[in-house]
Order: structure tokens, then sequence, then C-alpha cells
């Protein structure tokens, strides 16, 4: 694997294949120094860029750039922000509730609780008209939004820390001063 680094391979690709938790062990494998891992890796970069076409480095259009730009506005939907890659349309048809691509805003947390016990009431009143099909599909729903409500309470469990209230020892009570004198002397 140090061979491979040492002729471009990005150690942080080679940290992935070797399944090592942390880079310092892939880099420690023969101590291979940042200064040479940055080499190693302008030089991965370098020969890569000489394999592709040399348009893609150019300065974008202005309509390029906005069409760029226009397409992360398009991503901020009202329950929080989806992630399709650059120039893809989304593929649930702005059903974001179900796309794995969304991710929700923590203060839409209410309004996709609205959106959950929708989906239920919902489903409930196509269980009671035989609407299989509907009843299907809005299951789908409710799964993706209760998913959107977990990954709400996974992000904000890990922004707050809980920390203790720290708690004092009791010291023992002294006698007061010149307690322990008099108590000598009146002997």
């Amino acid at each position: 694997m140090t061979d491979a680094i040492m002729n471009g391979l990005p150690p942080h690709i080679a940290q992935v294949i070797c399944a090592h938790k942390s880079l310092d062990t892939t880099m420690g494998y023969k101590a291979i120094y940042p200064a040479e891992t940055i080499e190693a890796h302008r030089a991965f970069v370098a020969r890569r860029r000489a394999t592709r076409p040399s348009d893609e480095y150019r300065t974008p259009t202005e309509e390029e750039w906005d069409a760029f730009l226009t397409h992360f506005e398009k991503r901020k939907v009202s329950i929080g922000t989806c992630a399709p890659a650059f120039s893809s349309p989304c593929v649930h048809e702005h059903a974001c509730v179900r796309c794995s691509l969304l991710r929700p805003d923590p203060a839409q947390g209410s309004r996709l609780e609205e959106i959950r016990d929708n989906l239920v009431a919902r489903i409930a009143e196509a269980e009671r008209e035989g609407w299989l099909g509907e009843v299907e599909g809005l299951r789908v729903s409710l799964a993706g939004a209760e998913d959107k409500l977990a990954q709400i309470r996974r992000r904000t469990a890990r922004a707050l820390v809980d920390l203790p209230v720290p708690k004092f020892r009791e010291r023992p009570r002294r006698a007061p001063i010149g307690a322990g004198v008099r108590g000598r002397l009146g002997r």
C-alpha cells in the first residue's frame, strides 16, 4: 500500500482499501510524512487532470454559472434541502418526504409531524374505503416521514450536550476556632 500511496493513490482511498479506522494508521505504515502525502496527492491530481478533457477546466460562462446556482436554489424545499447531483432531475417527482436525498430542517419538525399525522388519517380513510393501492403508497410516505423525523431527532441529539451540574463534596464540620483550646484548659 505504501508504494501505491507514493505513486499517487490518495491516502484516504488507501485507508478505505486497508479498512483502517484512522488515516494516521495508513500514513504510519512507512512513515509517510504529511509533505510526502501532499506531494503524492498533487501528483495524482495532475495525472488525473492530464487524462481528462481540458475544456472541463475552463472558466464557466455566465449561463453555466447561473444554471449551477439555480440548481442549489431549487434544492430548497419546504421541509429541508434536497441533494440531487447537479443537473439531475428529481426522481421522486417532488414527493420529498419519501426521498432519501432530503435533509430535513430541524425547524420544520412540527411541519413533518403534521404531515405524519395527516398520512395516518389518510391511511385510515383509505383502509375504510378499500383503496388498497392508495394504502400502500401512503404507507411508503408515512415511513419516509417517520425517517425524516428520526433524522431530526438524531441531529438534534448530537447537537445537545448534557453537562451534569457539578456536585460538591460536603466537608466535615469543624469545631469553632478555639473550642479545642478551651476544652483542654477547662480540665
